[in-house]
């Protein structure tokens, strides 16, 4: 019966990063360093957690298909916007694309880069078109241009997944000015970089920006996402959705960590340190990042073995050798707690 699965899917798929376990057989009775996902080390705020066990309370009934607190509270956060959701970022992607694209149309993705873009541009029977990134990870504007001009979605991730470098407003701009389909931006970890890209959705009706409240909001557990979408989009992606997609529980947790800017501000400062750190303590080339993680060049050695030998010292990282166009002797590294930052760079140290 095998035969009845679409082509795109007998084999690939995501690939997710490492889990303790067996592979830290070797560590003993240590704790577990988990830098591997780029997520927030800090528990959800105080008032995320207390709205999310208000909502379990009716969980009994449908969550609000219109996620209205949600979208009350990132208006009162962000402004006059108009906003869409998703069960994490991969659901809005999942949706932006059954929303536009058509079997057989085109959608580029400047890479290397987060997988997923791809597998759900596939699942819409798309076209994809992966335009390489210059040899120092910055996009190629032109290229990407070039080959997505007539695309249906062009997809760019800044900061970008998992080089962790970000690409500057005036060449997003360029990018949107020489398309004529939509640019989907990726912004999953732009808390961390410092740059302001909604200005541009005011100019651009061509124009998606994503974000995720799995990193620096803490709740990657509760997977959600949303995004700045043009007027003209909202209702076409609220009927393409899945009916009570955003869980009520997410959504009020959600809604309520906005509030919480002094958890933001202590992990965008505890990132800003370590960034740092890590460029100047580790004895292997770090790659400027604008990210809640680094990516290391461990050349002459092996990603994978790399991987491997710190999984056995309680270090859990992520190899970078399944980004389409990276080579294999790249690791991504998040931010965690200080004793899990100080245990990654003793250990890689010492390899």
């Amino acid at each position: 019966m095998e035969r009845l699965v679409r082509s795109c899917y007998k084999q690939g798929g995501y690939v997710f990063a490492k889990k303790a376990g067996g592979r830290t057989h070797g560590a003993g009775d240590h704790r577990i360093a988990r830098l591997a996902s780029n997520e927030n080390p800090e528990g959800p705020s105080p008032a995320a957690v207390k709205a999310a066990q208000e909502a379990v309370l009716s969980a009994n009934r449908y969550p609000d298909e219109r996620v209205d607190v949600l979208v009350a509270a990132l208006k009162a956060h962000y402004g006059d916007y108009t906003f869409v959701a998703g069960v994490g970022m991969d659901g809005v992607i999942e949706t932006l694309m059954r929303t536009l694209v058509d079997p057989g149309d085109t959608v580029v993705i400047s890479t290397p880069t987060f997988s997923f873009y791809g597998l759900a541009a596939q699942a819409q029977g798309a076209k994809v078109v992966p335009v390489p990134r210059r040899a120092d990870f910055s996009v190629d504007t032109d290229a990407l241009i070039q080959a997505g001009k007539d695309a249906k979605i062009v997809v760019l991730c800044t900061p970008n997944n998992p080089t962790g470098n970000a690409t500057c407003v005036d060449d997003v701009k360029k990018v949107l000015e020489g398309i004529n389909g939509i640019l989907f931006l990726d912004n999953a970890y732009v808390e961390f970089s410092g740059i302001d890209y909604l200005p541009l959705t005011k100019k651009y009706e061509n124009l998606v920006i994503g974000r995720t409240f799995s990193k620096v909001y803490s709740l990657a557990g509760l997977r959600i996402g949303y995004a700045f979408v043009p007027a003209w989009l909202q209702p076409y992606y609220a009927r393409a959705g899945t009916p009570f997609t955003v869980n009520a529980v997410s959504a009020a947790a959600a809604a309520a960590a906005l509030s919480d800017r002094e958890h933001v501000a202590r992990y965008t400062a505890q990132v800003t340190a370590w960034r740092k750190r890590f460029a100047t303590e580790l004895k292997y080339p770090v790659l400027p990042s604008d990210a809640n993680f680094v990516m290391v060049d461990v050349a002459p050695h092996k990603s994978d073995d790399i991987v491997e030998k710190l999984a056995t010292k309680g270090v859990l990282v992520r190899s970078c050798r399944s980004f389409t166009g990276l080579a294999d002797h790249y690791i991504r590294v998040s931010v965690g707690e200080d004793w899990e930052n100080e245990l990654f760079i003793r250990e890689l140290n010492a390899l």
